[in-house]
């Protein structure tokens, strides 16, 4: 049988690549390109770790100074002094964290059960969870205050209560199919086997399935922890005890009377925690996403 030749298709064919004129102007564009890139994404942030390291009249002279004249490090020890850094940020991996077991374990339960155990009315169950996703969030803000207000059954106030972080943030339709999705890629011969091993379905969700889900559940892990610390309005029309305040809450109600240098250390400060959980688990991203799209 004759060799099949596959052809890929490029933006630059390998007849222009051979040659010299061909490769520089190829590796010219690939460095314009990624430069721009990089300044596009990591000039903000630079900034900011910059002018929190800036003396209060360097960071709001004009025009703006690209690198410090004078290095103040302890603007970062008062910014975590004078905001009270560390409570609002124990409140906050509080409230992620605990958001993220409830994901775990609700959504996973709810995934598994529309893709392995198929109930009644199941796909209309999962139409009306995608629906939920055309739905602006900031139109649900009203429906879901007045729930946690007076939650229906129980009666019960969760302001000022994690339970108003947490309840919410399990409704989550697109982690969900996410899941779903990864959990119809498994073949359906594993749950066979189990089943003729005379395990349960949860046996069988604890001892096949989630195992094999490590990289889509890291993916759902950076994306619930991520989800609760970068909210802004949600905490703050929730949350109106300052001893229970997140940390974005919590440096905006402390902006007003603190220097302007002192107030961009506090939020690098803030931004840090999330920037080295996606540095860890960077990998699980893509890996996750791409997970469920082929089956086998």
């Amino acid at each position: 049988m004759a060799a099949v030749e596959i052809r890929q298709r490029t933006l630059i064919s390998p007849a222009q690549l051979a040659r010299r004129r061909g490769r520089i102007t190829y590796w010219i564009v690939l460095a314009l390109v990624l430069g721009l890139f990089t300044v596009i994404f990591l000039g903000p942030l630079y900034w900011m770790v910059s002018g929190g390291l800036k003396s209060t009249q360097e960071v709001i002279q004009t025009p703006p100074t690209a690198v410090p004249h004078t290095v103040e490090p302890g603007n970062y020890s008062d910014a975590w002094q004078l905001m009270d850094l560390a409570r609002l940020l124990g409140n906050t991996l509080f409230y992620a964290f605990g958001a993220l077991a409830f994901q775990l374990v609700f959504d996973v339960a709810a995934a598994y059960s529309l893709s392995k155990l198929r109930p009644v009315f199941g796909k209309v169950i999962l139409g009306a969870m995608l629906a939920t996703l055309m739905i602006p969030a900031t139109v649900l803000i009203v429906p879901q205050y007045l729930t946690v207000i007076d939650v229906p059954i129980v009666e019960r106030n969760l302001l000022n209560s994690p339970w108003a972080i947490w309840l919410p943030s399990v409704t989550n339709a697109f982690n969900i199919f996410l899941l779903k999705r990864f959990f119809d890629s498994i073949p359906r011969e594993l749950m066979d086997a189990a089943a003729m091993d005379g395990a349960s379905a949860a046996r069988t969700l604890w001892s096949v399935i989630l195992p094999m889900s490590r990289p889509i559940l890291g993916v759902v892990s950076i994306f619930a922890v991520v989800g609760v610390w970068k909210d802004f309005l949600w905490p703050m029309l929730t949350l109106p005890d300052p001893a229970a305040q997140t940390l974005n809450i919590g440096i905006y109600s402390l902006s007003t009377g603190v220097p302007l240098n002192t107030l961009i250390a506090a939020l690098t400060i803030a931004s840090v925690p999330t920037l080295l959980f996606f540095l860890v688990f960077q990998r699980n991203i893509m890996s996750g996403l791409t997970a469920g799209g082929l089956k086998g």
